[in-house]
């Protein structure tokens, strides 16, 4: 029953990227039309689409960081037996795991940085603090799916969705 609760919240993870890639494309969308059709700009549309970037940026890797669809250089992993193929990816999986979680501590400080700076945007005056702690909101929650991927991996491998790409011989 846990892994079904698990799985839901990993889930909503990667619906909240999704919709990031989404906002992404209405921003770029929306901007470039007003630009050419009608030769206005949004204010800040530059810096909103900067930040946005960033959060999307990071929820993805939260997303991608679970289901094992990142990229990936396979030659080793591809010619050794099963059992070396869990040693590998537990190996892998812990080393993302403590770069993400590093990656997680200094993206914190630049939200504080932020904060305590008064960073602005440069139209509207908008604080840039939120958008580094949406963007630190997605890291955190790329650092608990990769923990749980650890987890499972180790003690579960039945309950790892990777989509690893098949190759055609």
């Amino acid at each position: 029953m846990k892994a079904v609760y698990m799985d839901r919240f990993i889930d909503a993870i990667e619906w909240v990227a999704a919709f990031f890639v989404g906002v992404v494309a209405a921003d770029v969308f929306i901007s470039v039309l007003l630009r050419n059709l009608f030769n206005i700009s949004i204010p800040d549309s530059y810096d909103f689409g900067r930040l946005l970037l960033g959060i999307l940026i990071f929820w993805g890797i939260a997303a991608t960081s679970y289901r094992g669809t990142h990229i990936t250089v396979d030659l080793v992993w591809a010619n050794v037996g099963p059992r070396y193929q869990r040693w590998i990816d537990v190996f892998a999986t812990l080393v993302l795991l403590f770069v993400v979680t590093v990656q997680t501590y200094t993206l914190f400080d630049k939200v504080r940085g932020t904060y305590y700076d008064h960073v602005l945007t440069f139209d509207l005056r908008l604080p840039t603090w939120p958008f580094f702690a949406v963007a630190w909101a997605g890291d955190i929650s790329a650092v608990l799916l990769i923990a749980v991927r650890t987890y499972r991996l180790i003690f579960h491998p039945e309950l790892v969705h990777d989509q690893k790409i098949k190759t055609v011989e």
